[in-house]
This record gives structure tokens, sequence and C-alpha cells, in this order.
């Protein structure tokens, strides 16, 4: 199917010929509703039963932070045996992690929004809290492990197809093969140029100075090697072809989201807006 068919196809339709599960949510707000709903649950879920969560977590989408602090709380969800894996963080243009007090701070948001908020007594550990680190790069994989994988992998999908900041490697001097990125680990990176325009709109009123120049990942390996994958997009405008390309597009690492159509148990959710073919669709 080319880019043309698939942008062509009535948003009703998608489902029935996506190539991975999806599921289409009338707005924004049961978009995040949703979102914070489904980890809520996925740990009352795991308290009843006496396991450990073990979650990835993005920061985009991130209004559901806050719901999710305000279900916690109400209903009284421990987080004492969860464990959250957060996919990445900015980095300075010397490679170093932007402070906390950054307002690109992805560790910051975190705290400030979802972990800050939720009741003492109630709190996640600290030590149950990981995220990416450009000078222990294999120490967020090591403890993944550690505690026995990922059960749930929840995010985004970048304007390129990128989960986490797995951009694809467009490079005229070298090639990345599907298998090779399939199996990328914690790495650094310069951001791609788009990504520093598309983040720049999203997060910073279009001001691309704004946006740090570098960023350490999670790789690909510890994303498809999750139990389950949950993505979701709220992005309008910006976001619907990758959507799209994301369900019915060709396995490949030019658009790395393609590639969870190959796991098991993958669902992508998006707001009906952003479910819609782009205006611009070819006919």
């Amino acid at each position: 199917m080319d880019l043309r068919e698939i942008l062509s196809i009535p948003k009703e339709k998608l489902a029935e010929a996506s190539k991975v599960g999806v599921e289409i949510l009338p707005d924004k707000q049961s978009l995040y509703q949703h979102f914070a709903r489904s980890i809520a649950d996925e740990i009352k879920a795991n308290n009843t039963q006496g396991r450990p969560t073990r979650i990835i977590l993005p920061v985009g989408p991130t209004p559901q932070y806050s719901i999710l602090a305000g279900i916690s709380n109400e209903e009284r969800i421990s987080w004492e045996n969860v464990y959250t894996f957060n996919m990445d963080e900015y980095l300075d243009w010397q490679g170093r992690p932007v402070p906390l007090t950054h307002p690109m701070s992805f560790e910051g948001y975190m705290r400030r929004n979802l972990f800050d908020r939720l009741d003492p007594k109630i709190r996640i550990p600290e030590d149950h809290i990981c995220f990416p680190h450009p000078f222990r790069i294999d120490e967020i994989s090591n403890r993944i492990a550690e505690v026995g994988g990922i059960d749930t992998c929840y995010g985004g999908i970048g304007y390129h197809g990128h989960i986490a900041f797995n951009e694809p490697p467009l490079s005229r001097w070298y090639k990345i093969s599907a298998e090779e990125f399939k199996n990328s680990k914690t790495r650094v990176l310069h951001l791609a140029d788009d990504t520093f325009v598309v983040n720049s709109f999203c997060g910073a009123g279009g001001n691309s100075a704004a946006i740090p120049p570098m960023a350490v990942t999670i790789g690909m390996k510890d994303i498809l090697s999750s139990r389950r994958i949950r993505l979701y997009c709220d992005g309008g405008d910006w976001q619907k072809t990758v959507f799209r390309i994301a369900l019915l597009g060709e396995v490949s690492v030019d658009y790395p989201v393609t590639f969870v159509q190959e796991h098991p148990d993958c669902i992508i959710y998006a707001d009906a807006y952003t479910a819609e073919a782009p205006a611009a669709a070819p006919k």
C-alpha cells in the first residue's frame, strides 16, 4: 500500500485495514483519561495479585500524568511496588543532562506532575524511578533486567516515526539495517532537524533555540522487548500522516514506529481529529 492509499483511508476504516491494534477515541481529553486509567488499572491489578508493575513512560503526551496522580490519590493506589523507566532525557550541547529546573527537563516534568503529586503514603520509592543517563549508559537496561523486564511500554510517536528519541538514522555516510536498529541500545545522539522544529512548536512556542540539542534515549531493543506496547497520539495536524504510517506503512528504519507492527501485543490510540485523513492527502 503506497502513501496515497494510506492517507486516503477514512478513519472509520483504519482499524479494519491496520497491521496493528488501533483504537480511536472521541477527543484529546478522552485520550488522556484513557491513558491515565490504563496505567492506574494496571497498577491496581498487579497490586491485587501481589506482583510488581514495571513500565516505560514517555514525556509526550503529558496531560495524562496529572490525571493519573489524581486517580491514584483518590483511589489510594499504592505505587510502592511500581518501577518506572522513562524513555529519554534532553542533554545540553556538551552531552550533559539539563538541570531538573530546565523547562525542557523530562525528569523535572515527571517529578512535578506525577511523582511529587502522589500522596506520600502511596508514593513510588525513589530508587524505583529510573531515567537514562549519558554517563551510565547501560544502567537503565541492566535495571530493567534486574526487575524482570517491562510489562508495558507506554509512549507516543514522533514526527518522523520515532519512539523515545529513536530517530531514523538518515545519513549519506552510513546505513543501519532494520535488525541493527531493532536491537539498538541506550545511546546519546544529536537531535534531527525535524525534531527541533516539531518539538519547538509543541513545547516552546516555536522557539527552536529553547530545545536542547542532544538527548539520551532508551533503545528500541528495550521497547520492543516489552510484553505490551501502548502508544497514544494527540498531535493533530502534524501527527496525522505518521499515525497512519505506523498503522499501515512498510516496516523500515525510515519510520522506526513501524517495527511495532511485528510486536505480538501493541495497540495505538488516537483522538478522532488526529485519526482523520490529512487535508492535503493526495487524490
